[in-house]
C-alpha cells in the first residue's frame, strides 16, 4: 500500500554517499520518499478490506471524533494509536511496520520487552483486548495508556 518506490533503504543510503551533491541525490531519488499521508493510508486500507472507518475506530478503542480526525489527516497519531489501529485492522507484523513507517513512528523492535510482546501478539493474531491483558499481566504499559 506504500507509494514509495521499491528501492531498498541500504541502496538509497549508498546512493546518498556516492552522490556528487545533495541536490543531485534528491532529484534522482525523489520517487523513493514516503509521500502518502497516514489518513490516506487508512482510507486505502479500509477500501481494500471493505471496512468503514467507524468499524476500525471502534475496534481500536479510540474516541470517535479523534479517530475520524486521523482518517481525515487532521491529527497525527502517536505510536500507540498506530498500533491500536493495526490490531483493529488485523494487520500482520509487516503491515504494522509499514503503518508505523507511513505515520513516521519508530518500528517495533524485538529487543524492547513491550515491543517483543506486541510482535508476538501481531504474529499470532491475538486480539487487541487479549494483547492488553497480556501487557497488564506482565506489568507493561497498555496501548493507549498514559504510562508509556
Amino acid at each position: 500500500m506504500s507509494n514509495s518506490s521499491r528501492i531498498r533503504t541500504d541502496e538509497l543510503l549508498t546512493l546518498l554517499f556516492k552522490a556528487r551533491s545533495l541536490e543531485q541525490f534528491l532529484q534522482r531519488s525523489e520517487s523513493a520518499y514516503l509521500t502518502l499521508s497516514f489518513g490516506a493510508y487508512l482510507r486505502a486500507w479500509c477500501a481494500q478490506c471493505g471496512k468503514v472507518p467507524e468499524q476500525i475506530i471502534r475496534r481500536a478503542n479510540l474516541e470517535k471524533s479523534y479517530g475520524h480526525q486521523l482518517f481525515k489527516d487532521k491529527r497525527n497519531p502517536s505510536r500507540d494509536t498506530v498500533l491500536q489501529l493495526a490490531f483493529a485492522m488485523e494487520a500482520d507484523l509487516s503491515q504494522t511496520q509499514e503503518m508505523l513507517k507511513v505515520a513516521r513512528r519508530s518500528p517495533l523492535y524485538p529487543r524492547v520487552k513491550r515491543d517483543a510482546v506486541l510482535i508476538y501478539c501481531l504474529h499470532n493474531r491475538v486480539s487487541l483486548v487479549d494483547t492488553q491483558i497480556i501487557l497488564q499481566d506482565l506489568g507493561l504499559p497498555l496501548l493507549g495508556g498514559r504510562d508509556k
